[in-house]
C-alpha cells in the first residue's frame, strides 16, 4: 500500500465523526508519527510503498471515536510531545496560549504553582521556557502524576509534583510567584452536546463540574491564591468561555481587584489574568 493510499484508508474511516479536514489531519498525524516523517517528508513520499504495523487495529481505533492522541499515546504541546493516556486530559492548543502569556511576563526564578496538572503539560513547559522557574504541579490523580513524572523526566524538565485535591487546602505547598489553573470547567449538561471521541474517552473528572456550582474549583485556587501568592504574585485561569464575567466577579469578591479577560486566538474569552 502506497504512503497515499494509507492516509485515504484513515481518513475515510474517521471521516464521518471529524469531516474531511480534521480525518485528513489526523491521517497525516498518525502516519507522521508511525513512520517518522515531517510534512515535507510526508509529500516526497506520497506514492512509495510503505507499511504501518498494526494499521487495521489503528484504523478501528479511531474509527470507534479513540482520540488519535490516545491511540499514538502522544500529543503535542508546546512544540513538545507529551506522553498522554485515557487517565489524562490531552492538552489542547487554547491552553498553549495561556502558557506562552504567563511566560511573556514571568520573571526570572519566578515560583510557579500549576493546580491540576494532568499530563503535566502546563508545568513541565513553564519549567522549559521560563528561566530557573521553580515549578511544583499538583493533581488528586496517582495515574495523571505518574504520567506527568515520565514527561518530566524524558523532557528534561525539573518539576516538584505532589498528590493533593485541588478544592483543599494547598497553603502548606508555600509560597508561589504565579499560580495557574486550567480546572474542569464544562457544565454537566453539555455532555449531549460533546462529540463522542471527547465524552467516550477523556476523564470526567478533568472536564466536568455540576451546572449549578460551575465556578467551583475557580473559587477554590482564588481561596488558595490569597494564602499563598507574593505580594505581587499573579493568578491565570483557563475558563469556560461563556462564565468569564463571572469568574472575574468572584475574583473581586475574594480581593483581586485587577482582572484581565483575555481572548484566544478564535477570540473566544478563554483566559483571566488576576492580581490584588
Amino acid at each position: 500500500m502506497t504512503l497515499r493510499l494509507t492516509i485515504h484508508t484513515i481518513r475515510d474511516a474517521v471521516e464521518p465523526l471529524y469531516g474531511m479536514r480534521e480525518a485528513e489531519s489526523i491521517a497525516r498525524m498518525v502516519v507522521s508519527e508511525r513512520l517518522n516523517y515531517n510534512l515535507s517528508q510526508l509529500v516526497l513520499h506520497y506514492d512509495d510503498e510503505c507499511e504501518i504495523a498494526n494499521l487495521g487495529t489503528i484504523v478501528e481505533e479511531l474509527r470507534s471515536g479513540r482520540p488519535v492522541q490516545y491511540v499514538l499515546g502522544k500529543a503535542e504541546f508546546c512544540e513538545e510531545r507529551f506522553e498522554v493516556a485515557e487517565g489524562v486530559l490531552i492538552p489542547r492548543p487554547e491552553t498553549e496560549e495561556l502558557v506562552y502569556r504567563i511566560a511573556e511576563m514571568a520573571k526570572r526564578r519566578a515560583k510557579i504553582l500549576d493546580i491540576g496538572t494532568g499530563s503535566g503539560a502546563i508545568a513541565i513547559s513553564l519549567a522549559k521556557i521560563v528561566k530557573d522557574a521553580e515549578v511544583t504541579a499538583v493533581d488528586i490523580s496517582t495515574e495523571a502524576l505518574a504520567i506527568a513524572e515520565r514527561n518530566a523526566e524524558r523532557l528534561g524538565a525539573k518539576v516538584r509534583f505532589v498528590e493533593a485535591d485541588a478544592l483543599g487546602d494547598l497553603s502548606h505547598l508555600g509560597e508561589f510567584d504565579i499560580i495557574v489553573s486550567n480546572p474542569p470547567y464544562i457544565p454537566q449538561s453539555n455532555i449531549v452536546d460533546m462529540r463522542k471521541n471527547v465524552v467516550d474517552f477523556e476523564p470526567h473528572i478533568a472536564l466536568f463540574v455540576p451546572d449549578n456550582d460551575i465556578l467551583r474549583f475557580y473559587r477554590a485556587t482564588a481561596e488558595n491564591a490569597k494564602k499563598m501568592l507574593s505580594d505581587d504574585g499573579s493568578l491565570w485561569f483557563e475558563i469556560y468561555e461563556k462564565a468569564g464575567e463571572e469568574i472575574c466577579a468572584m475574583l473581586r469578591e475574594k480581593g483581586f481587584m485587577h482582572n484581565e479577560l483575555m481572548e484566544d486566538a478564535n477570540l473566544k474569552p478563554r483566559m483571566v489574568w488576576s492580581r490584588r
